[in-house]
């Protein structure tokens, strides 16, 4: 195609070898070779930038586990013989400390959440359901960030959640307790004051059996938080049969293969932690997926808030004041795996 005179963006077409005329009388000629090899470079170009900014984790799984201090756990192969042959594979803390260690779970819970159990309006400190008077009001936590970002999702697992707990599970019932699942303590989930009703909280805490259906479908979340019930987090309760690490440590073996499985299939990571350790007052923490430091065992000092910063820097997300000083986990990491 001829340009037209006096309209110098009448250009030739890409591949059209046909000389055009400028409006000085000089003729340019569009090479077909050379266009496609400027096409081809932009590509490579674009490819090389995509993947040096893709994270290297897009799914971010917690497991949630009681009461037990890491020499409880670490070494102990006549209670907890599948953890022991986690350890192989996946990297571990020895100085994961307990930061709260005379309060009760639900503040452990939060702090898993939020970095902190203090806020503006309220200071958690007990282990009582949700209520006006055992909430806040303060977006700064985890799912928060998360439900803000483009692109990101996240959804907590609760077994033993039944109707009777809530759709918006925020009361007690069989082994199932809220004091483990900290999202409902934050009213931008569960309402102000917190309902069993609300249709937000409903939609992303779900009982712990919906989780099989969501990896067999590929519509996991982000961020994932996962609370095995009373017997089976090592916690104990009434009619919980034998030793709580027993317990704990077949459930495990139980539920964890799958979701590893998925981990590594599609870039995930899987933070194993407990809420507060014993008389050491040092908790088990296992990282686990196919960027971590296989067998390693890594000495840093962390606590929860070292988790929350984490998942922040790997999926993204801002961090919190309250964490920004805390250590995050890339030594249990490959180099890169980090941002």
């Amino acid at each position: 195609m001829a340009a037209e005179p006096g309209n110098p963006s009448a250009h030739v077409r890409i591949g059209d070898e046909t000389p055009a005329r400028e409006d000085n009388g000089r003729v340019r000629r569009t090479s077909r070779l050379a266009s496609v090899a400027l096409v081809a470079g932009l590509a490579a170009v674009a490819t090389v930038a995509g993947a040096a900014a893709a994270p290297a984790v897009r799914h971010v799984f917690v497991i949630a586990m009681e009461n037990h201090d890491a020499r409880q756990i670490y070494g102990n192969g006549d209670e907890a013989p599948f953890i022991q042959s986690l350890l192989a594979d996946a990297a571990h803390a020895t100085n994961f400390v307990d930061e709260l260690p005379r309060l009760a779970s639900e503040p452990h819970y939060i702090w898993m959440e939020a970095g902190t159990n203090a806020f503006a309006d309220h200071t958690f400190t007990t282990d009582d359901r949700p209520s006006a008077s055992n909430s806040t009001a303060s977006r700064d936590h985890l799912v928060a960030q998360v439900a803000d970002a483009p692109d990101l999702d996240w959804k907590a697992y609760q077994e033993g959640q039944t109707r009777r707990a809530g759709a918006c599970p925020i009361s007690k019932h069989g082994r199932y307790h809220p004091k483990h699942n900290p999202f409902v303590f934050f009213q931008d989930v569960s309402g102000n004051p917190p309902s069993k009703d609300n249709a937000y909280c409903a939609e992303h805490i779900r009982p712990y059996s919906a989780l099989a259906a969501d990896l067999a479908a590929d519509t996991v979340a982000s961020y994932v938080f996962i609370t095995p019930d009373l017997c089976n987090d090592m916690h104990g309760a009434l009619g919980c049969l034998g030793s709580s690490v027993k317990r704990g440590d077949a459930w495990l073996k139980r539920e964890l293969p799958a979701l590893i499985a998925w981990a590594d299939a599609h870039q995930g990571a899987i933070f194993l932690t407990w809420d507060e350790g014993d008389d050491t007052q040092r908790v088990p923490f296992l990282a686990i997926g196919p960027r971590v430091k296989r067998g390693y065992a890594g000495d840093v000092r962390y606590d929860h808030g070292s988790m929350v910063k984490s998942v922040e820097e790997l999926l993204g997300l801002p961090v919190l004041p309250a964490v920004a000083g805390a250590n995050d986990l890339r030594d249990l990491f490959e180099p890169g795996t980090f941002p």
